[in-house]
């Protein structure tokens, strides 16, 4: 089972590999990027950010989905179906919209690998669906992924990259969710940041 996964993670990296990042911006150390994704008119974001910190500290945030207080503010709910340490999490969260749009809800699966050479961390979300019947009121995320990479470089240091893409469905202007997908990989990542990052002496 963990060959599958490894080679559908190797496949799914291909894929991403073959569609160029344009930079964006960056902003206290974060690089943002973005690009079109394929048959979509939406885009997909990349951060990436290298801070002093251990992969321990960072694996005890991300990819944790026991401690996601600090994920957005606009989920309400969020409940853990499976947890299993570095291994994979199962979960569904609904997200607070304003009006007079409607709320979105998700359930997702995320599956970890480390590579046991380099001892880099990728944690790999996708959808999963038929597991939490939908509501009529709010409208199911479907077409969704997201991926965490945590890579150990030297003298202290960690790279930390974060790729995904979410299509709200619903009705959303392309041009709207376009305008603010870089506010995602930036707040995420600087959550991130403040909570492992060891200050130089």
């Amino acid at each position: 089972m963990r060959t599958i996964i490894t080679l559908l993670s190797f496949f799914f990296t291909l894929h991403l590999a073959a569609q160029p990042w344009e930079f964006i911006k960056e902003r206290d150390g974060i690089k943002i990027y973005t690009r079109k994704e394929k048959g979509s008119p939406l885009k997909s974001f990349k951060g990436v950010m290298e801070i002093h910190t251990t992969m321990e500290m960072v694996a005890s945030v991300v990819g944790n989905v026991k401690n996601f207080d600090w994920w957005d503010d606009a989920i309400r709910k969020i409940d853990v179906l499976e947890y299993v340490e570095n291994v994979y999490s199962k979960y569904y969260l609904i997200y607070d919209v304003p009006w007079p749009l409607m709320d979105r809800d998700l359930c997702v699966e995320a599956r970890v690998t480390i590579d046991s050479v380099t001892g880099t961390k990728v944690i790999l979300a996708r959808p999963l669906p038929d597991v939490i019947p939908e509501e009529e009121n709010i409208i199911r995320i479907k077409n969704y992924w997201q991926k965490w990479t945590i890579e150990p470089l030297k003298e202290g240091m960690v790279r930390l990259t974060l790729e995904g893409f979410v299509d709200p469905g619903g009705i959303v202007p392309a041009w709207l969710y376009n305008m603010v997908i870089t506010d995602t990989p930036l707040n995420l990542m600087g959550e991130v940041k403040k909570r492992v990052e060891i200050p130089r002496r």
